[in-house]
């Protein structure tokens, strides 16, 4: 496939873009005509994917529209160590059971975003996993212990005397290894992976190779608006969530994030931001319109146009026309206590990351089940069939027997 370069998919490409390093090179790599190696690494830590993953995905989609080749690179030796980026603590490691699981999942739901027949997968356990001591110290040889502690967590974890495992250290070394095996020449990654990034850079210059471009994109806060889309902090979409849950979620957005997301998410530029301000300014765009408009074009993009359609029903019919019939259904599985308190039943539901969370729902009146708030989060629910709950502002559910 011949590659193309336009303006207007370059300035898709740049929008809501955080760094572009060294200045001029991915200017220069598109217009030279070359098939380019995009490379984004992905550690199996988990096995879902949210919209916060999607940020870069829609990039590397662009990408691929060019012609060029995207390499999903799966860290399934990488995630055995754990990424130390933005962490307090050492993470727990995980079983290679797990990891292949949850790689398997990965790929499976990056198809929702990209060409999964236009993609190389590869696994970077086919060169870390064979490495030889001899190599591990020739490696370790390439850089510094000062370089290494520079990284803002280490740096601050070292400050406030939280231990750090040595293999922690080598975190940044295989990540840019990978760029040096894959012969990378774009590595896409969130800001927060700056130092790793540039780790490549280092390594493929050691090797005589063309360092890579580092491309880096913002971190998208969550529903809440304030910290990092994680499905543990209860502020995420997950891109296999029910359009009527994703769509929403989204519509619970404020407008302020509203204009990130276009940004981010559906690759609007600072000009079109602009226009829907002014549009907002003037009364020409009412601002539930343009957040109903971002939730379709979203689910659109990462769900498909039949589940937009729905979600935007669900959405008018629950919160418009105030008719919980059409709630998400949820069946019940075989074994299932029929009689369960409120905060397990929010787990079981799924619509809530903690316990603590769950209770903090309750007693602020943000459960209702079939139309009555429960306040005390030791009350005992018997489950019936067309049971009504709500969770918080977005949260619907329809009990199935």
């Amino acid at each position: 496939m011949k590659t193309l370069f336009s303006q207007e998919l370059y300035a898709a490409l740049m929008a809501g873009t955080e760094q572009v390093l060294p200045t001029g090179s991915l200017e220069k790599a598109l217009a030279s005509g070359k098939k380019l190696k995009i490379k984004f690494g992905m550690d199996p830590t988990a096995p879902d994917l949210h919209l916060g993953h999607a940020v870069v995905l829609s990039k590397l989609k662009l990408f691929q529209e060019m012609g060029h080749e995207v390499i999903l690179l799966i860290g399934d030796f990488t995630t055995r160590i754990g990424d130390p980026t933005g962490r307090s603590k050492t993470r727990p490691p995980l079983s290679e059971e797990v990891i292949a699981q949850n790689a398997q999942t990965y790929i499976q739901q990056v198809g929702r975003v990209l060409d999964i027949e236009k993609i190389t997968a590869r696994y970077n356990s086919e060169w870390l996993d064979h490495l030889s001591s001899r190599d591990w110290v020739k490696l370790c040889a390439k850089v510094t212990l000062a370089r290494i502690i520079e990284r803002d967590d280490f740096a601050k974890r070292m400050a406030e005397n939280q231990p750090i495992g040595f293999h922690e250290l080598l975190y940044p070394l295989m990540q840019g290894y990978d760029s040096v095996v894959l012969e990378a020449d774009v590595e896409l990654g969130g800001s927060d992976q700056t130092f790793n990034l540039m780790m490549g850079r280092q390594l493929q210059e050691l090797w005589g190779q063309q360092p890579q471009t580092i491309f880096t994109m913002p971190i998208l806060e969550g529903l809440d608006g304030i910290q990092k889309m994680s499905k543990s902090l209860g502020n995420y979409v997950g891109l296999t969530e029910a359009p009527e849950q994703a769509f929403g979620k989204l519509m619970s957005i404020s407008d302020d994030l509203m204009f990130r997301y276009y940004r981010l998410l559906l690759n609007k530029t600072e000009q079109e931001i602009e226009a829907f301000k002014q549009g907002i300014a003037t009364a020409q765009i009412h601002p539930m319109e343009l957040k109903k408009q971002l939730a379709y074009s979203i689910l659109v993009r990462f769900w498909g146009q039949e589940d937009a359609e729905k979600g935007r029903l669900s959405f008018e019919q629950l919160f418009q026309k105030k008719d919980l019939s059409h709630a998400q259904e949820f069946a019940v599985l075989d074994g299932t206590p029929l009689t369960l308190g409120i905060v397990d039943l929010l787990k079981v539901l799924e619509s809530v990351p903690s316990g603590s969370e769950a209770r903090r729902l309750i007693t602020s009146g943000a459960v209702v089940v079939d139309g009555e708030k429960v306040t005390d989060f030791k009350a005992q629910v018997t489950l019936i069939d067309g049971m009504q709950i709500k969770v918080g502002k977005h949260r619907f559910y329809k009990i199935k027997l």
